[in-house]
């Protein structure tokens, strides 16, 4: 392994909070008060008005108590005296540079890039305590094989948009494998109005390698994600806000894989910006057996010639 390439995992024996992902299922504003539940996530950058950087990206999560028979599981955290659920999702993003057209490499911009990955999940909540554990693997794959040419196309040619022509300079293909643990807890709660709740997590992996801090506030008609899952729920209207501050070490969509170095185009480890800021936020209803969220996004450069990106995000689920 090359001695750029162990940096990633020094920066980590330093680093203390959590990752910046694409797509938090896992967050406690988003939380379906069920063992059993099935949400769907969908991303585009359409919504902010860009087709740049993290393009889209979409989820599919299923929580249900026959999960916790799933072996992946003894890999994941489940403290005791905690109420667990368990789950598994599956999950697919991509990124191109701002230039989609053309078919040369676009130096000086984001590599296209894709990855699909299998997630196990356990969210464990301390219900005396106020807090939650959230342990997730993936598996997966990142390059031609997460056929992110073929659904960028296929989305384009089907509203009328430009036709992407640059994939065949995309991130090639390499093992997906990471682990990820975030922690929340409540430091304030009003009622069922207003709740503040510290946030951190750490990733560790071939895909993602990072670190962030932040915080996040639910305001509205609120329901806590902090009580036990019998617990009586009512309909929730909310607005939420995370900030964070990012601490990256190793990101596969910018630098390439880890074990495979053959692609035709990558961002130089030195000019990946190794701290960022970001802002997730959005509004969230629910019923008693329904789940709906349109979620905003902002983020400082990635890396030195890059810029700020925005998405946006619709997420659909039901209680079962």
């Amino acid at each position: 392994m090359k001695k750029s390439r162990l940096f990633p995992f020094l920066l980590l024996l330093f680093a203390f909070s959590l990752s910046a992902q694409k797509i938090d299922n896992t967050a406690s504003f988003r939380d379906l008060k069920s063992p059993r539940y099935f949400r769907f996530n969908y991303d585009n950058d359409y919504f902010a008005s860009e087709d740049k950087d993290y393009t889209q990206g979409y989820n599919f999560e299923l929580a249900s108590p026959g999960i916790r028979h799933n072996p992946i599981n003894n890999l994941l955290l489940k403290p005791f005296h905690s109420e667990i659920q368990y789950g598994i999702s599956i999950e697919h993003i991509g990124f191109t540079p701002n230039n989609i057209k053309s078919p040369d490499i676009q130096f000086g911009d984001r590599p296209f890039a894709a990855s699909i990955m299998l997630k196990s999940f356990a969210v464990a909540t301390d219900t005396l305590h106020n807090s939650r554990l959230v342990s997730v693997l993936n598996i997966g794959l990142i390059g031609p094989g997460a056929f992110g040419k073929e659904m960028q196309v296929a989305i384009h040619r089907a509203t009328g948009n430009t036709i992407p022509e640059g994939w065949q300079n995309q991130i090639k293909n390499d093992i997906v494998l990471n682990y990820e643990l975030s922690y929340e807890k409540q430091v304030v709660r009003y009622r069922n109005l207003f709740s503040l709740q510290t946030n951190s997590t750490l990733r560790l992996g071939t895909l993602f390698t990072n670190a962030s801090l932040g915080f996040n506030t639910t305001f509205g008609f609120i329901n806590s994600p902090f009580k036990l899952l019998k617990a009586k729920k009512r309909v929730a209207l909310y607005g939420y806000a995370q900030p964070l501050l990012n601490v990256i070490g190793y990101d596969a969509t910018l630098q390439g894989g880890l074990f495979n170095h053959k692609s035709p185009y990558t961002i130089a480890d030195s000019d990946v910006e190794r701290f960022t800021a970001q802002l997730n936020y959005g509004l969230v209803l629910q019923t008693r057996t329904l789940y709906f969220e349109y979620s905003r996004v902002t983020i400082t450069k990635e890396f030195a010639t890059g810029a700020n990106s925005k998405w946006g995000g619709i997420k659909m689920g039901f209680l079962f």
